[in-house]
């Protein structure tokens, strides 16, 4: 993939997961935005982190003390984990909504 297909990717990738944060009462999840990043803050003190890396071309997700790595599937035009294989947007809200009910 080309540099610019790949920043045009990630940027929709980071706009959705702001929009779906969004939604949160504040009090319950935070998130702030900057250059590639979007960071996702509890009351408690933790903090996720989604980001791009370019040199790579992933998208890395980072929730607590778990990280995953992410590559463009283009046949399914998702983010799929490099291990496994688990879609992104699926992890986040899974990981989201388990820490909310912690």
């Amino acid at each position: 993939m080309d540099s610019n297909s790949y920043l045009s990717r990630v940027d929709v990738v980071l706009n959705r997961a702001a929009d779906w944060l969004e939604g949160f009462d504040p009090d319950e999840v935070d998130f702030s935005t900057s250059d590639g990043v979007v960071t996702i803050e509890f009351p408690d003190g933790t903090k996720y982190v989604l980001n791009r890396q370019r040199a790579a071309e992933q998208v890395w997700f980072a929730a607590g003390a778990e990280a995953w790595h992410y590559n463009f599937d283009p046949e399914s035009g998702e983010w799929r984990d490099a291990k496994d294989g688990h879609e992104l947007f699926a992890n986040i809200e899974d990981r989201v909504n388990k820490k909310l009910k912690s």
